[in-house]
């Protein structure tokens, strides 16, 4: 059973013909590590949409057919995210891939005591393909590269704009999540919340103030609470 069956994710330059030339990381973790013998079946995903049922042929993987996949969601969600302290950002690339979130914007807020080396970027990239395979996601999430929060606010050109925060009478974000269509951007701080001047930034660029709840919410579970109840309103 294809629910049964391990994923990997591959590149399209890996794709020959028929057959995908499987790197030597690849193999080590298929045949080392999930023991598999030749003649089993696996399936490669390019995390831009399309599985591939593959059969193992001593080292490479051989295509039997191309398989069809509906676990996204019907609509493209892109979190915006003011970096947080320690490794608290690995976690939520992994509980928002999860949920279907699409693309993953880190920001450097005014609060923000992070400043990420190039290789937490690659890693990040990393744990977000390993959560598209366990979850079974036919894409995986693009994580774009960490800028100041007044630009990517500003350069945003998204259909529904959310910022999410904590201090303020808004509305609860599961009451404005009435038009599940198009692109959703959904904005949660740092540490401390966002400043005046950034909230003030974000309205400028039409950004939706809203609410989580009544409860001051920890910068790592913000976004998870975002993605859940966003996931929940537009899944068909």
């Amino acid at each position: 059973m294809l629910v049964q069956m391990q994923r990997i994710t591959i590149q399209l330059s890996q794709i020959q013909e028929n057959q995908i030339l499987l790197t030597p990381q690849q193999q080590h973790y298929l045949l080392r590590v999930l023991r598999l013998r030749d003649g089993d079946k696996f399936i490669a995903m390019d995390g831009m949409g399309k599985w591939w049922l593959t059969q193992l042929i001593e080292t490479q993987g051989q295509i039997l057919e191309l398989l069809q996949v509906k676990t996204e969601l019907p609509v493209s969600i892109t979190l915006m995210m003011a970096l947080p302290k320690g490794n608290g950002f690995d976690d939520v690339i992994r509980c928002c891939t999860e949920l279907g979130v699409t693309c993953i914007a880190p920001v450097l807020s005014d609060r923000t005591l992070l400043n990420p080396s190039p290789q937490k970027l690659e890693r990040w990239r990393r744990i977000a393909s390993e959560a598209a395979e366990q979850s079974e996601r036919a894409f995986v999430p693009t994580i774009l590269e960490p800028i100041a929060v007044s630009t990517a606010l500003s350069e945003c050109a998204a259909n529904h704009r959310y910022i999410c925060e904590a201090r303020g009478d808004y509305p609860h974000l599961k009451k404005v999540l009435n038009n599940c269509s198009g692109e959703i951007i959904i904005a949660t701080g740092p540490e401390g919340g966002w400043t005046d001047k950034e909230i003030e930034i974000a309205l400028t660029a039409k950004f939706q103030p809203v609410s989580l709840g009544s409860r001051i919410l920890r910068a790592v579970t913000a976004p998870i609470v975002a993605l859940s109840l966003i996931a929940a309103a537009c899944e068909v």
